[in-house]
């Protein structure tokens, strides 16, 4: 995840939504012509994207909103939420699959396998389509990242639909609709397991996964000036946006010219680990513990 681009972010998720929104009422439609369940049931699974889809559209508009003296980094953990709520959906989609595929294996259901063939290829493309729209803005965005993922689960729910369609037209057999269920719904859980864990880490405010607390304690300590470096903290903001506190220890002549150190501190996390947010307390060597510190540096730790 590289940048933060709201504007852009909404643009995906508007599209994604419409295409969404328009498919899943077609799925409806072709599951109550053909009496297949399993075509009801994958739109059920669209129309959950297109609520997921909608939240995370509501919170990439508020992401966008600019700080105010209460909210002092702006919305940029709305994001985070939602992508954790989009991951707890996830897991209740794949519970509820598993279950309507255990009892459809128990009572397979006779349905017109060409309208349901038929209507699962069109909402393969949609999901397609969708997923082409959010595919780079995946990488660089947990929230879009979240609605990637509920696409990607109803596009398995769409193959699974294919697939069963095709069998029980030439085979006539039932039994395979209920089997691949089980099977993409442990994909879905998969996913949403993942989903969970990267949105808990942001909250929990944990190193970023792609950051390593020592190495940037090392190369500060690099920095011309620094003596030392200790009760560092890295945490992230919101996707591709990372912030950093600590105490830097400098020689006693640099106490009062310690600016071109925080600078060159600064330039050197910016540019080598991507912190924007920097808060960087300078305390000289011979000073006990917050003896005689100078403070703060470009930004502020969040409440």
């Amino acid at each position: 995840m590289e940048e933060h681009h709201p504007a852009g972010s909404v643009k995906m998720l508007a599209y994604a939504l419409a295409i969404t929104l328009v498919f899943a009422l077609v799925e409806v439609a072709g599951g109550l012509i053909s009496g297949s369940l399993a075509l009801l049931g994958d739109a059920g699974h669209m129309f959950t994207d297109v609520l997921a889809l909608g939240l995370s559209l509501g919170a990439a508009l508020m992401a966008g909103r600019v700080a105010t003296e209460r909210h002092t980094f702006g919305f940029l953990r709305a994001e985070v939420l939602v992508a954790l709520v989009n991951g707890i959906a996830l897991v209740g989609i794949s519970l509820l699959l598993m279950y309507r595929a255990v009892g459809r294996l128990a009572d397979p259901m006779a349905v017109d396998a060409d309208v349901m063939l038929g209507t699962a290829v069109l909402g393969t493309a949609a999901n397609l389509v969708g997923m082409a729209i959010l595919r780079h803005g995946s990488h660089e965005n947990l929230n879009v990242r979240g609605a990637f993922l509920h696409m990607m689960s109803d596009l398995l729910s769409s193959f699974g639909v294919i697939a069963a369609a095709l069998l029980i037209r030439f085979l006539h057999w039932q039994a395979i609709d209920p089997i691949l269920g089980i099977g993409i719904a442990v994909v879905i859980l998969v996913s949403a397991y993942r989903l969970i864990a990267q949105s808990a880490s942001v909250l929990l405010e944990a190193v970023p996964s792609h950051i390593e607390l020592r190495e940037v304690e090392a190369a500060m300590r690099e920095v011309e000036g620094v003596v030392s470096v200790h009760d560092l903290h890295i945490w992230t903001l919101s996707s591709g946006v990372y912030a950093l506190s600590g105490h830097v220890v400098v020689a006693d002549r640099q106490l009062s010219t310690c600016a071109p150190v925080l600078r060159r501190l600064e330039g050197m996390l910016s540019e080598r680990f991507r912190i924007g947010h920097t808060t960087i307390q300078v305390e000289a060597e011979c000073c006990p513990a917050n003896g005689c510190s100078i403070g703060p540096g470009n930004g502020a730790r969040p409440g």
